[in-house]
Order: C-alpha cells, then sequence, then structure tokens
C-alpha cells in the first residue's frame, strides 16, 4: 500500500538510479494546499504501483503558487513502465479535484555530488531551496566541471553560513541544466545568507566569481520550497 510520511527523502539513497524533478503552476496558496490533498487522496487510496518508485515528495513554493515534485525512481525504464500503466488515472483524478494546474517541466536528472555539514547531520530541514542553472547547449563536461567549481568555492569559502544543512547537485540527462537541492535549518537562515556581503550565499572571493562568471550559464533561479507530502511504499 501507500503511506504518507513526513520525513525528506534521502537524497544519496544509493538505489536511486533516476531521480526526477517537475514543476506545476496552481496560482495561489490555497490551491496550493488543495493540490497536495487531491494528490495525497489520490495515491493513498491505491497500492504503490511499483517497487522501483522508492518515494514520491511534494513541495509548496514560497511563492505561493507552484509545487515542485520530486520522485526517486531506479531506473528510466520504470518510470515510463509507470506511465503507460498507472500516471494517467492519477493525474485525471488529481485535475478533476483542482481543474487548471499548469504542469509546466518535467526533467531527469542524475545526482553528481553532494556535500553535508559534518556538524549538522541530524538537523532536519526547515526549508529546502532549489538553485537551478541551465546552460547554453548540451554539455556533460560543462555540467561537472560547474559543480566541481562550486565545490571548490565552498571548501575555500571564509564565512560558511551556519544555517545550510546539504547541497545536492544534479545534473540533467540531456546535458543543458543543474539542479542543486540545498537543504536549510529555516527560510530566513537563507535570506540572510544571500543578504550578506558578496553575490549570492558565497563571499566576494575569486573562487566564487569564477563560478558566476562561468562561461556558457545562460540563466540562474534560486527558488525556496517547504516539504509538503511525501509517500512511500507501506
Amino acid at each position: 500500500m501507500t503511506r504518507r510520511t513526513d520525513s525528506h527523502p534521502d537524497l544519496t539513497d544509493p538505489r536511486t538510479g533516476a531521480p526526477f524533478f517537475s514543476t506545476w503552476r496552481v496560482g495561489t496558496p490555497e490551491r496550493q494546499r488543495q493540490t497536495v490533498d487531491a494528490i495525497a487522496r489520490t495515491w493513498t487510496r491505491r497500492p504503490w504501483p511499483t517497487p522501483d518508485l522508492l518515494g514520491y515528495h511534494i513541495y509548496t513554493g514560497h511563492d505561493g503558487t507552484t509545487l515542485l515534485h520530486h520522485s526517486q525512481w531506479r531506473s528510466e525504464q520504470a518510470y515510463e513502465a509507470f506511465v503507460r500503466t498507472h500516471r494517467q488515472e492519477r493525474v485525471d483524478e488529481i485535475d478533476t479535484m483542482v481543474p487548471g494546474i499548469e504542469r509546466v517541466r518535467l526533467d531527469r536528472y542524475r545526482r553528481y555530488r553532494s556535500g553535508v555539514r559534518e556538524d549538522r547531520p541530524a538537523k532536519v530541514p526547515g526549508c529546502v531551496v532549489i538553485v537551478d542553472i541551465e546552460f547554453e547547449g548540451p554539455d556533460p563536461d560543462r555540467q561537472r566541471a560547474w559543480v566541481d567549481a562550486v565545490f571548490e568555492a565552498l571548501e575555500s569559502e571564509p564565512n560558511p553560513h551556519p544555517g545550510g544543512i546539504s547541497a545536492h547537485f544534479h545534473v540533467s540527462t540531456d546535458g543543458t541544466r543543474v539542479l542543486n537541492y540545498a537543504e536549510w535549518e529555516t527560510a530566513q537562515a537563507h535570506i540572510d545568507a544571500l543578504a550578506a556581503p558578496g553575490d549570492g550565499v558565497g563571499s566576494a572571493t575569486a573562487a566564487w566569481q569564477r563560478v558566476r562568471a562561468w562561461p556558457g550559464v545562460k540563466s540562474s533561479t534560486v527558488s525556496r520550497y517547504d516539504h509538503a507530502l511525501g509517500l512511500v511504499p507501506d
């Protein structure tokens, strides 16, 4: 069966061969809550679709209009089988309860590197920050080189912000995007980090300037979310 959980996902679970992230636009905070409830009702009244789906998590955007979805699959083939056999009935039921959902995009990733603060391994995140980097065209080597540069900047950071817990960098399978799933103690801790001297959460060091001026970066967005619903096999 399907069970609800308040626990956050383990982004480093070695069984996850195909982590997916998608965004829905629903319009208002009330519709965010309605959609989360609709997803919960739709999924919990059905058996868990396949052992190859390790977990499905939904997050409400602090912008009051969006939902982030994160699903952990053993493989892309398992997801494709789910689409053929189980997905549409769930989509139809959710859309009946909350009409007018805009499904913005679904991106397929592989986790590349993770960093966890050694003094905060047991902290429960109070906020999830998604940093989405888009590059000018596919280039897997550039994706990984940029992430490596971020880690070099983090390792040499003279003033690490106390509210950060972890950062999990994913590279899209089409070679065009990097997604950082960052866990923070609170949203205010992230806001304070952005307000500190420097550009973004990093200080004005040469390593961070190299990251920010990286050739081929097309766009960068930062969004804050709250974990609203976890669904796992019972």
